[in-house]
């Protein structure tokens, strides 16, 4: 009981700003930090079938302070074919977030605003003539857009912008062997 009340408290004290803090945004809030953790949990692990379910059928999506180009709304099983492309057996990932600060917009409708961190490792044969570092880092703030469906929260909108990276550029663009 002591761990459930700390784990309420610490709750509310996260999110002491938002008016309406009830039973039921308590176990929103928790769903919605359990999805972004889970999609990279599944991301890192290569699980392309987790990661895929955790999104609705189509998402807006803006990586552009990584990648260039314009935002632009797609359908999920194109994201995670991306994803999936590039990040291959030979690729290794690390994701990790923190600091979910959630706003909810309306009552099926809600953004979780996120600190991340990323991390890919490459093997090093192909490296050896694109600068032999087998890293590349990433920190930035992610925007996670959930939508409350029959089966209950799904991302439906994702940003990350990029505030530092560091390590080999041939590593974040190059898909593994």
């Amino acid at each position: 009981m002591k761990k459930q009340i700390a784990l309420v408290s610490a709750l509310l004290v996260a999110q002491a700003a938002e008016a309406d803090i009830t039973a039921e945004t308590l176990v929103d809030r928790a769903q919605m930090i359990a999805i972004a953790d889970g999609l990279d949990m599944a991301v890192d692990a290569k699980d392309w079938a987790a990661a895929r379910a955790y999104f609705t059928d189509e998402i807006t999506v803006d990586f552009t302070s990584l990648v260039g180009g314009e935002p632009a709304t797609i359908p999920a099983d194109a994201l995670i074919a991306g994803w999936s492309g590039n990040l291959t057996e030979t690729k290794t990932s690390f994701h990790l977030r923190g600091n979910h600060q959630i706003t909810f917009n309306a009552a099926d409708d809600a953004t979780m605003t996120s600190h991340g961190y990323a991390w890919n490792r490459m093997e090093a044969g192909a490296l050896a003539e694109n600068g032999g570092d087998p890293l590349w880092e990433v920190w930035g703030t992610y925007i996670h857009e959930f939508t409350r469906t029959e089966t209950g929260w799904r991302l439906d909108g994702m940003t990350f912008t990029a505030t530092a990276e560091r390590g080999n550029p041939f590593v974040r663009n190059t898909p593994g062997n």
